[in-house]
């Protein structure tokens, strides 16, 4: 299930890339905020103390009730990086899961 609330996140920051309505970008920041809130929850099950700090801190970045103005360019960069990141841990913990069995 991490899995899927990664890709799905991916997706959503990948699409902010394109003009979008307004709407939109505060459907993105609300369900990032719910999707890292669930990842930071399922990282502390597994005792992963940095992935759950880092989800937190996603978390907090990505809230839309005190928004942090970044800037169009600044939250493309950031974006992009965050979805890059989730598709690279998606894809090392197939290769882990892999390789266990």
């Amino acid at each position: 299930m991490e899995n899927v609330v990664k890709i799905i996140l991916s997706i959503l920051f990948i699409l902010c890339l394109l003009d979008m309505p307004y709407g939109f970008y505060q459907f993105v920041r609300f369900s990032a905020m719910l999707g890292f809130a669930l990842l930071a929850y399922w990282a502390s099950l597994k005792e992963n103390k940095t992935e759950m700090i880092i989800f937190i801190g996603l978390a907090i970045l990505f809230q839309p009730i005190i928004k942090i103005a970044l800037g169009r360019t600044i939250w493309n960069v950031v974006d992009v990086v965050v979805a890059g990141w989730l598709l690279y841990s998606v894809f090392k913990e197939r290769k882990n899961a892999k390789t266990v069995n």
